[in-house]
């Protein structure tokens, strides 16, 4: 079987587990959402503290922006997220879904070479040659003229990328194919690629976030991409990236911020439920914006009669918390690094959730 399909197959039976426990098991109402590992450590903040505030219980299985596409397309689960936005084969098997952007975060570029502390230059060049098994030792000239006062070691690289469908996969592939066209034509952006591996290139592949920074943070010599959330909770040495204005920028709140004004504040966003795929805050051209910038998405359907296990009930709650999330629940998200949406993409996400309907009947939104 491919490998690609078994681990949607994993990812989805994870879901359908949790969706029987949650419906049937708990004696609050309960909704059920799954995908990207992304937005998780914000997430479960803001689900923890509107448990506290409500009646109303939320579950996130955490399967990878891959897997909970699969889940909606499915129709199991009552929202799923994604840090790449429903591309036109997705949205031809989930039709009438929509774009709910519910923060903005950074990928980061984490390595762990013993001597060597945080703020390594590197450009998105330099990046894309690594990952293309192009350079495989860490004093390599590529490497070593970015850094000239830093000694580097004589030691393979050991690359460690995403094995399942991942939004930071697509943000990461999306940013080296704007840096180098030699990657653009080769690998392309994608939730999930072909990650070349050349004779004398070493290359780990793991499942979600978490598992990356794990790898990167058990293994010397090793360099992967991770999310920022996850960096600072593992404490990573990260690299500083070279922006379109030249600088080395190391990513953190006000930097990313810088990016999504210079970015996201200043244009027209489309509808929630138009395609979102044009819509991109990488390589803002703010002097001091870090460049590997993102929206990340909740998406549920319009209908929401769609959805199986759907009641008015359930409608109303679901409404309700998204409201919450990208109102009240934003408060939550300086403290993880990510940045709290800008007035316009708020108003962009109350016509969302307003348009929102159970057998065509309008949900309060509080």
């Amino acid at each position: 079987m491919n490998r690609k399909i078994a681990i949607a197959i994993i990812a989805i039976v994870i879901v359908v587990v949790g969706v029987f426990a949650y419906l049937y098991l708990s004696p609050t109402m309960t909704l059920v959402g799954s995908g990207a590992t992304f937005p998780y450590p914000l997430l479960s903040v803001m689900i923890s503290h509107y448990a506290q505030e409500t009646n109303v219980h939320v579950t996130y299985d955490s399967v990878g922006s891959g897997g909970g596409i699969a889940a909606l397309e499915s129709k199991i689960v009552d929202f799923a997220a994604s840090d790449a936005p429903l591309g036109a084969t997705d949205m031809a098997k989930a039709p009438g879904s929509l774009h709910i952007p519910e923060t903005i975060g950074a990928v980061t570029i984490a390595y762990n070479v013993p001597g060597i502390p945080t703020g390594l230059n590197l450009t998105g060049k330099a990046i894309a040659d690594i990952f293309a098994g192009n350079v495989t030792m860490w004093n390599d000239a590529e490497i070593q003229n970015l850094n000239p006062n830093t000694t580097l070691p004589a030691k393979n690289i050991v690359t460690v990328h995403r094995s399942d469908g991942s939004g930071t996969t697509f943000i990461f592939t999306g940013y080296l194919s704007a840096s180098s066209p030699a990657w653009n034509n080769s690998v392309g952006q994608g939730k999930s690629v072909n990650w070349p591996s050349p004779p004398g290139s070493t290359s780990l592949g793991a499942i979600g976030n978490n598992l990356v920074a794990q790898d990167v943070n058990n293994t010397q010599y090793t360099i992967g991409y991770v999310e920022l959330a996850y960096a600072l909770q593992n404490g990573f040495t990260v690299a500083a990236i070279q922006n379109p204005s030249g600088n080395w920028i190391m990513p953190s709140l006000s930097t990313i911020q810088l990016a999504v004004q210079s970015a996201a504040a200043s244009t027209g966003l489309p509808a929630g439920n138009a395609s979102w795929a044009n819509v991109n805050l990488l390589n803002a051209h703010d002097p001091q914006a870090y460049p590997i910038v993102s929206f990340t998405y909740l998406l549920v359907y319009q209908e929401l009669n769609v959805t199986s296990g759907m009641t008015h009930d359930r409608a109303e709650a679901l409404v309700k918390f998204l409201w919450w999330v990208v109102h009240d629940g934003q408060q939550y998200s300086p403290g993880l690094e990510y940045v709290k949406l800008p007035a316009n993409v708020v108003q962009t996400d109350e016509a969302t959730i307003q348009s929102i309907t159970f057998n065509r009947q309008h949900l309060p939104t509080s």
